[in-house]
């Protein structure tokens, strides 16, 4: 009789990735809550902080996926220490969408639109113009090198 290779569970090896998120996830909340406590928002003002926060957050992680994707193969938990641990603790798309219901809840509806277009549009083109920016100055560095 023929036995079949035992098949692993699916958490087995995958503790020290789960550590890794969830020790980023909380450097990475912590420090968007010290910016909320640096710069607090009044509930009716435009949400500057959390535009920030997102936007600097998503133009690291573009910095981030052009290093690894270019660098060559990086540990295996250095993509979820950074990315998904630091930065997806640092950046706050619930916040948001909070702040949308709360700018429309104060009767600003206009600025609940320009804050979520805003937001979508900002991140983006951080995401796009930190990569961009990251695999040019890796491109200059390798012709001079």
């Amino acid at each position: 009789m023929e036995q079949r290779a035992r098949r692993p569970a699916p958490w087995q090896g995958q503790w020290p990735v789960i550590g890794a998120v969830s020790v980023g996830g909380a450097i990475g909340a912590t420090a968007r809550y010290g910016a909320s406590l640096l710069w607090p928002t009044a509930p009716a003002a435009f949400p500057w902080t959390t535009l920030a926060v997102n936007a600097v957050g998503c133009a690291l992680m573009g910095v981030l996926m052009a290093l690894i994707t270019e660098a060559g193969a990086p540990h295996r938990l250095l993509r979820p220490f950074l990315g998904t641990g630091i930065l997806g603790g640092f950046t706050t798309f619930s916040t948001y969408a909070v702040d949308i219901q709360r700018l429309a809840g104060h009767r600003q509806p206009l600025l609940a639109v320009a804050y979520l277009a805003g937001t979508l549009l900002v991140a983006l083109a951080a995401v796009w113009g930190a990569v961009a920016t990251t695999r040019a100055l890796l491109e200059l560095r390798r012709r001079t090198a």
